[in-house]
């Protein structure tokens, strides 16, 4: 968002390259409504631009949004009001709600994903997608421990992203 110029063309790619496959698109770090309307004119525009230019693009693409800071998990109705979909960022989500940065080992032993701040805030964000009819999905280090998928799946999140390493465990 805080280029808009320089992403126009990557609006425009994403949206061209959707009639060749199945694509969704994922928007990080919004926090509220301002940002979610912003994203969703921009890619109204690359849209509008597309269409006047006679280029084809998949005019159901989905768009969602990556629920990673509290401020977001905080914000529910309007993220299920205007999105497709929802994907929690599991590290950062951690990190911004403990103000603990796993990667600092000065502020290290604060970093929990099991905190009952972390659980809770996913838990909210899992009911209002699922009660919205929206998917919602994990990404980060929390999905690719198996016990802890166990429990994320038990609180109705139904897709996971981890890296490819962590896929066989």
């Amino acid at each position: 968002l805080a280029m808009p110029e320089s992403m126009s063309k990557e609006r425009r790619a994403l949206l061209r390259a959707s009639v060749f496959g199945n694509i969704k698109i994922l928007i990080p770090m919004l926090s509220g409504t301002a940002e979610i309307n912003q994203t969703l004119n921009f890619i109204a525009a690359a849209r509008v631009g597309l269409d006047i230019d006679g280029l084809a693009y998949n005019p159901a693409v989905q768009i969602g949004g990556m629920i990673e800071i509290p401020a977001a998990a905080l914000s529910l109705d309007v993220f299920v009001k205007k999105l497709d979909f929802l994907s929690i960022g599991t590290n950062d989500l951690i990190q911004y709600t403990l103000a603990a940065d796993r990667n600092n080992a000065r502020v290290r032993q604060y970093y929990d994903q099991h905190h009952p701040a972390v659980l809770h805030s996913i838990k909210r964000v899992a009911d209002a997608a699922n009660k919205a009819g929206k998917k919602v999905s994990v990404c980060g280090e929390m999905a690719a421990d198996p016990l802890t998928a166990l429990l994320l799946a038990g609180m109705g999140i139904s897709e996971f992203s981890l890296s490819a390493p962590s896929i066989p465990v």
